[in-house]
């Protein structure tokens, strides 16, 4: 159910796209418990000569950063799991991009259940009508 937006400082690569989006699934469905059947990743690429940290662009410094955005119903997490999620995507984006640099970011959003859903259905009707 959760939607993951991902930017990567990299060049476009099928491959890439394809260990990430593999990670973050398990990633995801382990630590948060969420189904990877209703899981959807968005990944966009940003030239390392375009992500800028400090004034300097990756490319300067020799370092890579990703910004993961997902979002979860409110209160369907605890705060040690999207902690421990924080710090397992953030090694798991170490191993896959090289150096990364520390303005590298994950942002868990807790949105309503009644305001978020998907196939035209919000996930508190979902509560009430189990299938």
């Amino acid at each position: 159910m959760p939607i993951i937006t991902i930017k990567l400082s990299a060049l476009r690569s099928p491959e890439l796209s394809r260990q990430v989006a593999a990670t973050v699934l398990e990633l995801t469905s382990r630590i948060l418990g969420k189904n990877p059947q209703v899981t959807a990743i968005a990944i966009d690429y940003v030239d390392p000569q375009d992500w800028i940290v400090g004034g300097r662009t990756l490319a300067e410094q020799g370092k890579s950063s990703f910004f993961l955005d997902i979002k979860v119903v409110d209160e369907t997490n605890t705060k040690a799991q999207k902690a421990q999620y924080v710090q397992e995507v953030f090694d798991a984006f170490g191993r896959l991009l090289g150096e990364l640099h520390a303005e590298s970011y994950v942002h868990v959003h807790d949105v309503r259940p009644t305001a978020y859903g998907y196939g035209g259905r919000t996930q508190e009707w979902r509560f009430h009508h189990p299938a």
